[in-house]
């Protein structure tokens, strides 16, 4: 057995890390990893107690109050996570085959997954060197010496979706550890696995005991994560629902939240746009884990007179969607998570049908599959942007090409939504995307593309969440500030 096989054979038996420490299942109830290409049992994994929530939140306390960790210098905590960048990006494969494994996402696409968590890794520990951790200022109401001090916020609660596990790690650990904090991670039961290898990976680096601790737990006992006073802010990625009830109880107890939520983002087609780069930029969408994510481009807004020929386009295109097992590296789309994810996605696509919109393509499950939780691509034209499939977010591969007056009504439908997560503008004319980009009430917005950046931020408006994950923005809500007034200049400042 190869050392990855070794390790592979230990993160499946679903271990929680509380204090340095590898807590066994014991004699748990365990809930068991199903692979959704084959209906396979995968792994089995305990759920965390409320018992096991307190231990992991008291652990981390301990270590943001009186370990080492928050007190070193950011320089020896960039190192570290230069160092966690390298130590992921080995386990790359390893890695890429638990995510397709657990959520059936192409196995290609799991390795740009690793290589972008490593690049926002590394990117937050490039920010030791520039991000003015101490910022000097002139007093104005008295005092000699102004000084803002941004210090870590305390202990997190991390709260990890099933969907991109690992890159969702990186956008939460990498700015919290940068800034001093500590950190308990709540995985999803139905993947859970990338954050114990994580665990693994952290243990051999030689991260103090406390400063991360990984479970996983059901809804209920999550609750008590982020009710629990020890825990100091909350970074949640999930629905806007979820997202909803986890702000409710942070704004009971004054907690700090990050909320990145749902979307049901819009892609406006202005007249002038080549219906070509419309495509190219539409139908790949599907191959990214069935758009099993929140910042999939679900809307097409279309001048009316370009409405056909673009629903053909899309159409064509998704039916050349080669379907199938997310293992081989010629598939060009997997199957749904789960059981009940695909159930939920086939109850949107009968309302489609029912509200009369036509059905350019899909809308079933593809023949030849006897075991998994497969379906096609699906594409509605002539739809309403009141309709429930153009409403709500349906988190599959099911695509509404919605017609439009004119420029000016393209904006407003884009806008008339309970979400303002991504977005895009397909025009031939920078300034009109430009000038289309200012009004759109989205957290991003592309230009011919579909595009999101951690890089530089990532985060909605309105229903789609508060805060924003990567660059300098994803740092600041880690951190809080502190104003010292001093008589003279002391004699050393801790960076």
């Amino acid at each position: 057995m190869t050392a990855d096989e070794q390790m592979l054979d230990r993160v499946r038996r679903g271990r929680f890390l509380i204090d340095g420490e590898w807590i066994e299942p014991g004699d748990r109830t365990l809930f068991e990893i199903v692979t959704p290409s084959d209906e396979t049992v995968f792994a089995a994994v305990p759920f965390a107690t409320a018992d096991d929530i307190e231990l992991a939140v008291n652990a981390a306390r301990r270590a943001f109050d009186h370990g080492p960790w928050p007190r070193l210098s950011h320089r020896d905590r960039s190192d570290f996570l230069a160092r966690l960048a390298d130590a992921i990006e080995a386990k790359s494969d390893l890695f890429a085959r638990i995510w397709t494994s657990e959520v059936g996402g192409l196995i290609g696409y799991g390795g740009h997954m690793v290589a972008g968590s490593c690049t926002m890794i590394r990117d937050f520990a490039r920010m030791a060197d520039d991000f003015p951790f101490i910022e000097r200022h002139a007093p104005t109401a008295g005092g000699n010496i102004g000084l803002l001090i941004h210090e870590p916020v305390g202990v997190v609660g991390a709260i990890i979706p099933w969907n991109a596990p690992i890159l969702m790690l990186a956008s939460k650990l990498a700015p919290a550890l940068l800034a001093g904090c500590t950190v308990v991670v709540k995985m999803s039961p139905e993947a859970p696995l990338e954050g114990v290898l994580l665990g693994e990976i952290v243990q051999e680096l030689g991260l103090p005991p406390g400063v991360i601790n990984i479970v996983m737990a059901d809804r209920d006992v999550s609750e008590l994560l982020v009710r629990n006073e020890g825990v100091d802010k909350i970074s949640f990625t999930g629905s806007s629902a979820v997202g909803q009830r986890v702000a409710s109880i942070c704004g009971g107890r004054m907690a700090r939240a990050t909320l990145e939520l749902g979307g049901k983002s819009a892609a406006v087609v202005l007249d002038d746009s080549p219906l070509d780069i419309v495509v190219s930029a539409i139908a790949p969408q599907v191959g990214m884990l069935g758009m099993q994510f929140c910042s999939a481009l679900s809307r097409v807004i279309v001048p009316q007179h370009r409405h056909d020929a673009l629903l053909d386009g899309i159409a064509d295109a998704l039916k050349q969607i080669q379907v199938g097992d997310p293992f081989d590296l010629a598939t060009q789309m997997g199957p749904m998570s789960m059981k009940r994810q695909r159930d939920r996605i086939e109850s949107y696509i009968e309302s489609g049908k029912a509200d009369g919109f036509t059905l350019a393509t899909g809308g079933g499950r593809p023949h030849g599959f006897n075991r998994g939780y497969y379906l096609e691509p699906t594409l509605f034209g002539d739809v309403r942007n009141d309709a429930k499939i153009a409403r709500e977010e349906i988190f599959g591969p099911v695509i509404s090409v919605i017609p439009a007056r004119d420029e000016e009504e393209a904006i407003a439908m884009a806008n008339d939504s309970d979400f303002g997560l991504n977005s895009s503008v397909f025009t031939a004319d920078r300034d009109r995307a430009m000038q289309v980009a200012r009004r759109m009430r989205a957290g991003t917005v592309g230009h011919n593309a579909f595009r999101s950046d951690f890089g530089i931020a990532f985060g909605g408006w309105k229903r789609s969440g508060i805060g924003r994950e990567g660059g300098r923005l994803g740092l600041l809500p880690y951190l809080e500030a502190k104003t010292v007034i001093l008589d003279e200049e002391p004699s050393s400042v801790l960076a």
